[in-house]
């Protein structure tokens, strides 16, 4: 880089329009330019190549030996550069994408087929991967090994945040439990159930209690599992009690051997947010893959 710190990269354009028309004035209107710009830019070219580059001749200017050599190499150089410099864009149908996605099994079974089916009918080249959820995920996002993050909480400040919509929660329970004909559970009814707790943090369901937490008032858990699909399988037949999110809950209404209660209010909906870290806010692609997500949750 030692010559090339000292080289104005203005003079490219003017250098090659130069020794194409060798002509200064014609060189010029090319360029847009003026004349005498044009004339000062060929002077500072000739004191930084230490060559004349045009010399008149019978005919007019013609090239140096050096400023041939320079024309051939600036053949295969100003394409490139111009790529280099020019807008990325991203066509879906002809990309090969890995796009790489993380959170629990919430969003991969409530919206994740739908982003799934749309991503690959736009995109069949490219692939996804969906990550399970765990204590580094922003942690991935920050050391670039995710671009996506879906979860209940917004990410640190350090990364970008997006609300995708909001979310209330339902009690599952089984048909011939007590509490079953409630028109909504209430808080100290709730509290003396049995849970089963889907183990996201910690053994925390974390949006629903860290309300509770808040409240002075936690549950307790009979059964912990490590997915939200697994809670209401528990249920049937027991005393247990799962809180899900309303939109997982809805696939289990017409099991005959479960009932859905609507949570206490004291049980704050919850707010989804997709996550990513701000180098990926201009990429082509991935600004595709979030509107893609946008579009999908805009019609859950």
């Amino acid at each position: 880089m030692t010559h090339l710190d000292r080289v104005d990269l203005n003079l490219l354009m003017p250098l090659a329009a130069l020794l194409e028309e060798r002509h200064v004035s014609r060189a010029a209107q090319r360029v847009n330019l003026s004349q005498p710009a044009v004339s000062r830019a060929l002077q500072r070219l000739r004191e930084t190549l230490g060559d004349e580059l045009l010399v008149r001749g019978a005919a007019g200017y013609e090239l140096t030996p050096r400023a041939e050599r320079i024309q051939r190499q600036l053949v295969a150089v100003l394409p490139r550069l111009e790529i280099l410099f020019a807008g990325e864009t991203f066509d879906p149908a002809s990309a090969a994408e890995s796009f790489r996605l993380a959170g629990t099994d919430y969003p991969a079974m409530v919206f994740g087929p739908a982003l799934f089916q749309r991503v690959f009918q736009q995109s069949p080249h490219s692939t996804v991967a969906f990550r399970a959820w765990h204590d580094g995920v922003f942690e991935d996002l920050t050391r670039g090994l995710t671009d996506i993050v879906f979860y209940g909480v917004a990410a640190p400040p350090v990364l970008r945040s997006e609300k995708l919509f909001k979310e209330t929660f339902v009690c599952v329970m089984s048909a011939d439990h007590p509490l079953s004909a409630q028109a909504q559970l209430q808080l100290d009814d709730y509290l003396r159930c049995s849970h089963v707790m889907v183990d996201i943090v910690e053994g925390d369901q974390t949006v629903i209690d860290r309300h509770l937490h808040a409240l002075g008032t936690p549950r307790t858990a009979s059964l912990r599992v490590p997915y939200h699909a697994a809670a209401p399988l528990a249920v049937p037949g027991t005393s247990l009690v799962a809180t899900l999110p309303r939109r997982m809950a809805a696939q289990h209404a017409d099991n005959p051997a479960l009932r859905l209660v609507p949570a206490p209010t004291e049980i704050l909906e919850m707010t989804y947010y997709m996550s990513w870290h701000p180098r990926l806010d201009d990429d082509p692609a991935q600004r595709w893959l979030r509107e893609t997500v946008r579009s999908v949750t805009a019609d859950i």
